[in-house]
């Protein structure tokens, strides 16, 4: 493989040791995740219980969220019902559903603390039940409210990045390059980008990975108001420069990106990472304008056009 073994350093691993990629599974994955499956915990075990109802999506929180709320008022409904006719006073469903449905509602006034007043439970054991579920009805919108809370303020970046990564003329050489910009209003300063090259090697006859930092045209910038162009120069000083296609597909190559930035919202530092794999790379490419002038002469930069290139041959 033509790649400078000399300018590897060993400790560029990004925790992932020696561990081989195989059938082409990154070691980050595109939208920054590591790719990593765990295993060996109790299907009950509440450890990640919060840092998954905080990052997951918004579609999958509220489903949560939603079917925990239709749950216990079916299971409350279902108690009421169980404990007779006569346990919830001012119902007037005649037939089995009516009653339930009678319960369903009654148990929905309950837990959130609202109480019509239409329908009242009677009874000790009707009122025990309706004390115990206002009780953990408080208890779980407290909770709902916290976790809400937290994945609005959680401190995140959006970056987007562009969907390939191109090999393009530079200085009258060529560069590997990909593009990035800020989806979110905000200011970002003090960005400090990393870019660490990972492949396959065969060594005593097992295969290995090797991981090593791209030297970059530029890795720190002072504020990102537009997008900005990530580069490595593929020149004398670069370990890749000779490069090829079916070496980097023959040794599962990839470029692992990893930024961090001060972001002036939140006043906290905050971390954007993405990966490209070798399939991802398009050769002798450029990227076309991703902003424009309007008829006031203000700067207008398209997010849609961030990935927008051309083969030039």
């Amino acid at each position: 493989m033509s790649i400078h073994k000399e300018k590897i350093n060993p400790e560029d691993d990004l925790g992932f040791g020696t561990q081989p990629v195989i059938k082409s599974q990154p070691v980050i994955n595109k939208d920054g995740t590591i790719n990593v499956k765990r295993t060996g915990i109790s299907f009950f075990s509440t450890s990640n219980s919060y840092h998954s109802l905080i990052t997951m999506s918004w579609t999958k929180f509220w489903a949560i969220v939603l079917s925990g709320y239709m749950i216990a008022n079916i299971l409350f409904a279902f108690i009421y019902v169980s404990l007779g006719a006569d346990s919830l006073d001012g119902k007037s469903g005649v037939t089995f559903f009516d009653h339930f449905m009678d319960a369903f509602f009654f148990s929905a006034q309950t837990i959130s603390t609202v109480g019509y007043g239409h329908i009242s439970p009677q009874g000790m054991a009707a009122n025990s039940v309706a004390a115990f579920e206002s009780m953990m009805g408080l208890l779980a919108f407290a909770l709902a409210t916290g976790l809400l809370y937290g994945r609005f303020s959680r401190p995140s970046a959006k970056i987007l990045y562009s969907k390939n990564i191109l090999i393009a003329p530079y200085r009258g050489g060529r560069g590997i390059m990909f593009r990035l910009a800020n989806q979110r209003r905000n200011i970002l300063i003090d960005l400090e980008m990393e870019v660490v090259f990972s492949y396959n090697e065969e060594v005593n006859g097992k295969t290995e990975r090797k991981f090593f930092q791209l030297e970059l045209e530029r890795k720190r910038v002072s504020i990102l108001t537009l997008s900005w162009t990530v580069v490595h120069p593929l020149d004398e000083n670069s370990p890749i420069k000779d490069i090829t296609p079916e070496e980097l597909e023959k040794a599962q190559a990839g470029f692992s990106v990893v930024l961090k930035t001060f972001d002036d919202t939140f006043s906290q530092t905050v971390h954007s990472r993405t990966t490209y794999q070798h399939d991802d790379l398009v050769w002798s490419a450029k990227f076309k304008p991703a902003f424009e002038r309007d008829e006031d002469g203000r700067v207008v930069l398209d997010l849609s056009k961030i990935s927008d290139h051309e083969v030039i041959g």
